[in-house]
């Protein structure tokens, strides 16, 4: 695993330690958590974007009217 060394102002840091205190690790995983939900959303929204600039065409579309329920 790497080591990544980040300053943060002092507002950021209040609130790291409100919501993620140091003892336990929590920190450290709190920040790995949002930057991990950062990255899925960054590629989340450029996949959107890709459907925004070039939809799917009726006939590139998934035909979902004869779909079985799912069942566990």
């Amino acid at each position: 695993m790497k080591s990544i060394l980040i300053q943060v102002d002092d507002r950021i840091a209040q609130g790291l330690d409100r919501v993620a205190p140091t003892a336990k690790r929590q920190r450290a995983e709190f920040i790995r958590r949002a930057l991990l939900r950062a990255i899925v959303e960054a590629e989340e929204e450029k996949t959107r974007q890709a459907y925004v600039r070039k939809p799917d065409s009726a006939d590139e579309a998934d035909d979902w009217s004869t779909a079985e329920a799912f069942k566990a």
